[in-house]
């Protein structure tokens, strides 16, 4: 069995104590194409509806590929763009038009860019994905037939958020799924199973989800319930579940803890006893000190990079980890594109020497002052010239594989993509779903791999 649960450091699970779950794209998976679907459709009724958006917008598709997570949006110029590890800008778009690279360069000054400026906001989550595709359909549209009757670009996505936003909270879309619950929503036998395994081996289990009661209930009775072997319900599986938690600001704040019943769905507060139980709201600090907890104790995996790792290991030092769903996909890509691969490494290690002989040749007549062997030199980059070409078409069938728009998720070329660089600073470990990592022992001592430096390569 190949398993997919990837380590960045060390995480010996024998040690972990807690293991608490996010709910949504992690504890209860999403048919995200259908549900980003039926959020854009939303989006576009609400802009209409309560921000006298033109009617013509009602109009425009939807096309899932158009957007992958990792992905920046500069809300002050109208482009989507994609950062390397560092926040370098390597692939742009305005609007859904692809910015030729020399345009990039003199447009952006600078092709590094600071994350803390409030012109530009991560796509950290494929709840996002709807939300960044109709912000891009927008600004062609400001750019074209609707340049006087749409705001400015920064305005349309925060329109666009507050429609989503409102959507979610007014039930708008809880209801379509409540009514549509195998349109929308995966069950997966395997994870109702696998947090049963994980109680075997004596591990205490948690939720903390975002989502409020009532939704969180629908959901985890439709995908847990049905599947459990050992417990009567969802409620007797998970020794305490909490919430809308307002994440990140669980991990920050010192919000005060709410108990509901669950018959009745009433609350009241609570402070003393955080044992067992359903709660709403809370904080991470009082959380830990109640179950008497250090940070290296509680294994928190989760779907959102910002809201439940970084913050989460900024704040408190909870191990983590965090679901790709998208690697499942780019995985047996990567697979097939092995061959490509190795044909493009052959490559370059066919044009190095050739590399290596120019620049000798270069530097002797700049020190010597001495004349250059013309029919060599040329002969060379003649040679290094028909290698570039084979690279090139290599590297264009490589990217053919992935996303047509962006490429792969976690790369940008021969980089990182700026979503992997905090994968690898943030996350403990990572996988494609949660079953993954329920596949895995409860006792498995995962090591991450040893990075070889650049200068620990000797040619």
């Amino acid at each position: 069995m190949e398993q997919k649960v990837f380590a960045n450091r060390t995480l010996n699970l024998r040690k972990i104590k807690y293991i608490g779950f996010d709910m949504d794209h992690t504890l209860v998976r999403y048919k995200a194409v259908n549900f980003e679907k039926l959020t854009h459709q939303v989006a576009l009724k609400k802009l209409i509806a309560n921000y006298g958006y033109p009617k013509q917008i009602h109009s425009l598709p939807f096309d899932y590929e158009r957007v992958i997570r990792g992905l920046v949006l500069d809300l002050k110029n109208g482009n989507l763009l994609k950062l390397n590890q560092f926040a370098g800008i390597r692939t742009s778009y305005h609007g859904q038009k692809k910015i030729d690279y020399n345009l990039q360069k003199r447009f952006y000054k600078s092709t590094y860019i600071d994350l803390a400026d409030t012109d530009y906001a991560a796509i950290d989550t494929a709840f996002s994905v709807a939300a960044a595709h109709l912000f891009a359909q927008l600004v062609d549209l400001k750019e074209g037939e609707c340049r006087d009757t749409l705001p400015s670009f920064k305005e349309m996505n925060n329109d666009i958020i507050t429609c989503i936003d409102e959507a979610h909270s007014d039930g708008t879309l809880k209801d379509e799924v409540k009514n549509n619950l195998d349109h929308y929503i995966i069950r997966e036998p395997e994870v109702a199973a696998g947090i049963e395994r994980l109680k075997k081996h004596g591990k205490k289990v948690f939720v903390l989800t975002n989502s409020y009661f009532p939704y969180t209930k629908l959901l985890l009775d439709y995908t847990i319930n049905p599947f459990l072997t050992k417990h009567k319900s969802w409620l007797d599986l998970f020794e305490i579940v909490i919430t809308g938690s307002q994440k990140p600001r669980f991990f920050q704040d010192d919000l005060p803890f709410l108990r509901i019943d669950p018959k009745t769905g009433l609350m009241t507060n609570e402070s003393k006893d955080l044992t067992h139980g359903v709660f709403q709201g809370g904080n991470a600090q009082t959380f830990t000190g109640q179950l008497g907890l250090s940070g290296e104790d509680i294994l928190y995996i989760g779907d959102h990079i910002y809201g439940d790792v970084v913050r989460l290991k900024k704040d408190c030092n909870w191990r983590t980890g965090l679901v790709i769903e998208e690697l499942d996909q780019e995985i047996e890509t990567l697979k097939k594109a092995q061959p490509i691969d190795k044909e493009i490494s052959n490559l370059m290690k066919e044009k190095e020497p050739l590399e290596r002989e120019v620049l000798k040749i270069i530097t002797k007549q700049k020190e010597t002052g001495g004349e250059i062997d013309d029919e060599r030199f040329q002969e060379l980059q003649s040679q290094i010239s028909d290698v570039d070409s084979k690279i090139s078409e290599n590297i264009i069938k490589h990217q053919s594989m992935f996303n047509p728009h962006w490429g792969e998720v976690m790369r940008i070329g021969n980089e990182e993509s700026y979503f992997a660089g905090q994968v690898l600073r943030y996350a403990c470990i990572y996988m494609p779903t949660l079953a993954d990592f329920l596949k895995i022992s409860p006792r498995s001592y995962l090591r991450g791999p040893r990075n070889t430096l650049p200068h620990e390569i000797f040619q």
